[in-house]
């Protein structure tokens, strides 16, 4: 099917339908409605599509949940908007508990055009409650090549979720403005020359969805990574329960296919890093020359898990647009850049990698990113044993460095994780780092750091505003078993805004971003019972971090100047990414 290019209500349905007929949907049962009319016409349009239409709502809904009973795959239900959408309500319920598969498209008023009596307009935001087994609200139609490549995952993700990890109903709702009616608008006809040629390539038909990985999904992959000679793994943040094992199926992985590996700061692969001579850490330095970029475009990317917190490169890949297979287990949409990505619903533990006649080696490509990455991190070693001064920059460098072996560590949002990934220096240390990046908040850091320590002993990286965030997770002390040092940078006030270009406007910058608070530590580590010590040098910090207590709990603070630490940063970043090492 052609993309309906007529006006771009016409644009939004016919991809969405196209992906969903690439992926394998077979029916869609339709009820009569004004603000479905786009994804009526999308679906009744569709040659390779059943489009059933059916006048009774709660009718059409049981009638496609018997289809999706007999054939195992989702069936598609569409209504407009207002009460059509709750008569689905009882079909939505049967379909989670006897968990079968169904899509159902609610069309919706845009959001101007809700609460204020405009007409057959309802609250369809979770309209089913907890029923369906994913549900989201769809953007409004654009005519943004970007936003058909969110439409297109997004759609491809509900798919997957019919049937991952079980069964049930999935429930997109979908405004559209006007015009409703294929009339032809002429900025949508004219949209038609930049619309890409291979946007449906890698969608291939399933059943139900990617909720595992079939023996013809991995063959389709292993394939296209053999054959590139210009792949990249990257991986993201991973906590898992074996550490050094999941760091030998990566670089068993990377070594089978030639690969360089780009390890975010929250993976263990960096406290392993024997274990994988193409291991590369310094990649968003590297990424920050335009120049250097350029060269190390990679055609294949090997995403495991989560992305890595880097926006270099979240932006980079963004922009260059290789083909991505995502290696994860779960049932999440770890695609936030939307593009030609594939999923393979397995651990890389359990990836049947198989062995090839002859290994590899490294591709040439390979050897350009390691040898990028030993000349970058060179340059960062070098400026920051070059320096004595109490920059928050050089805390994580140097952590990475005195920790004892097999240390726990967790590490607060904001600043502390950013310098993980930039500076904490591969190792074979085997320390344990732990974050909260699910929802990426500062609060709780704390009371978490006091749970990854119990009955065991631990050190929190964090900053004041995230410590003052929780200051309650010290009454936990009175009957906490193990031992807690606490490193505290206290820079008075949010650091990582520096970073950010409305640090230039103040005010509000500093009352509002930053929001520095007059807090005395001290007397705050007495009012709670907690050992206190200033941090005065590096060489101080590295005494009392070389052999950690058994038991209490103590906070180290280090006072920075928050400005000076983002100009200090930012310094870096400009030189040492060219070069450069004076700072």
């Amino acid at each position: 099917m052609a993309v309906d290019f007529r006006n771009r209500n016409t644009i939004w349905a016919s991809v969405a339908v196209e992906t969903l007929a690439k992926l394998g949907l077979q029916t869609a049962v339709i009820c009569p409605g004004s603000r479905s009319t786009p994804l009526t016409t999308a679906f009744a349009a569709h040659p390779d599509l059943e489009a059933i239409p059916v006048l009774d709502e709660r009718s059409a809904a049981f009638f496609a949940l018997g289809l999706a009973k007999r054939t195992r795959r989702a069936t598609a239900l569409v209504c407009t908007s207002g009460t059509a959408a709750a008569n689905f309500y009882p079909a939505v319920v049967e379909a989670r508990e006897s968990r079968v598969p169904l899509l159902v498209f609610t069309a919706d008023r845009p959001p101007e055009l809700r609460h204020c009596q405009a007409g057959q307009a309802i609250d369809q935001l979770k309209l089913y409650g907890h029923y369906p087994t994913w549900q989201t609200e769809l953007a409004l139609p654009e005519l943004k090549v970007s936003q058909l490549h969110y439409l297109r995952q997004t759609i491809a993700y509900a798919w997957e979720r019919t049937r991952f990890p079980v069964a049930g109903a999935v429930h997109l709702n979908c405004p559209f403005r006007d015009p409703l009616p294929p009339l032809p608008e002429p900025e949508a006809q004219a949209f038609a020359s930049k619309f890409p040629e291979d946007f449906f390539e890698g969608l291939t038909p399933r059943d139900g969805g990617f909720f595992q990985a079939s023996a013809r999904d991995l063959d389709r992959a292993f394939s296209a990574w053999h054959r590139s000679d210009r792949g990249l793994i990257v991986a993201g943040v991973a906590q898992p329960a074996n550490p050094e094992a999941y760091c030998q199926a990566v670089a068993h992985f990377a070594k089978t296919l030639g690969f360089p590996v780009l390890a975010e700061g929250l993976s263990p692969l960096r406290n392993y890093a024997s274990l994988n001579p193409h291991l590369v850490s310094t990649y968003d330095l590297l990424l920050r020359d335009a120049e250097r970029a350029k060269t190390l475009v990679p055609e294949v990317v090997v995403q495991l898990g989560d992305l890595p917190t880097s926006k270099v490169l979240r932006e980079w890949l963004a922009a260059v647009q290789p083909q991505v297979w995502v290696v994860d287990d779960s049932d999440r949409n770890l695609d936030p850049l939307h593009g030609n990505t594939t999923v393979l619903r397995v651990s890389v533990e359990r990836l049947p990698i198989p062995d090839p006649v002859v290994p590899p080696g490294a591709s040439e490509f390979c050897r350009e990113w390691c040898q990028a990455d030993a000349e970058m991190r060179q340059r960062i070693d070098r400026r920051f044993s070059d320096t004595e001064d109490l920059v928050e920059p050089k805390l994580v460098w140097t952590l990475s460095q005195i920790l004892p072996p097999a240390t726990r560590l967790f590490v607060a949002n904001s600043m502390p994780v950013r310098d993980l990934e930039w500076f904490w220096q591969p190792s074979d240390r085997r320390i344990r780092v732990w974050c909260n990046r699910g929802a990426n908040g500062i609060d709780g850091a704390l009371s978490s750091a006091f749970g990854v320590a119990w009955n065991a002993r631990a050190v929190l990286l964090t900053g004041d505003l995230a410590l003052f965030h929780d200051t309650n997770g010290f009454l936990l002390r009175q009957r906490f078993r193990g031992h807690l040092t606490v490193v505290l940078v206290n820079n008075q006030g949010g650091g990582i805004f520096e970073m950010l270009p409305i640090s230039k406007f103040d005010p509000p910058f500093e009352a509002f971003f930053a929001t520095p608070q007059s807090v005395d530590v001290p007397s705050l580590c007495r009012a709670y019972g907690v050992q206190y010590e200033a941090v005065e040098s590096w060489q101080h910090l590295t005494c009392n971090l070389k052999k950690l207590p058994k038991t209490g709990v103590r906070l180290l603070e280090l006072k920075t100047d928050r400005k000076v630490d983002a100009a200090w940063r930012q310094r870096l970043f400009d030189t040492v990414a060219k070069g450069d090492t004076a700072v």
